[in-house]
């Protein structure tokens, strides 16, 4: 199984900061692990696939009420549940960090392309022997976190 190195994981996380910097809220990168892509069952995760010249995907999880909070600043009113357009606001959120994510590796130039994202929730466990899953959490000004779960390798 492929182990990523920080050049892998760096553009997902800039990436994800400065898109959540735009909509107000300031983030804090913790430590990332190697962990089994698991998640509870109140977990939203959008997962998007990456092709081209890496290839995996990269899963981004809240806990409901997190992703309700990011919603509602994505959409500047408040919400309450996640209802179908507060579930397209995030998996625009999550369109706009692998998008960035994308460019930065253009930059550094290495190609890859994003598939839509796929969103579910509740309990759910993800097994890949494709390449390890790297979960780094992005913790928000409030103390509550995001995950980026990073599991994608290069040709």
């Amino acid at each position: 199984m492929a182990l990523l190195n920080v050049e892998h994981i760096n553009p997902f996380l800039t990436a994800a900061s400065s898109v959540l910097r735009d909509f107000g809220m300031e983030t804090k990168v913790g430590k990332p692990s190697l962990k089994q892509a698991a998640f509870e069952k109140d977990a939203l995760i959008i997962m998007i696939g990456v092709t081209g010249e890496m290839k995996g995907q990269v899963m981004i999880a809240f806990q409901n009420n997190v992703a309700c909070e990011v919603a509602s600043k994505m959409m500047m009113m408040p919400v309450t549940e996640m209802n179908e357009m507060s579930t397209s606001a995030i998996c625009e959120l999550g369109n706009m960090i692998l998008g960035n994510s994308a460019t930065i590796f253009s930059t550094k130039g290495i190609g890859i392309d994003i598939t839509p994202p796929t969103m579910c929730s509740g309990e759910v466990v993800f097994s890949s022997n494709y390449a390890a899953n790297v979960a780094i959490p992005l913790t928000l000004e409030n103390g509550k976190s995001i995950e980026i779960n990073v599991s994608i390798k290069g040709e």
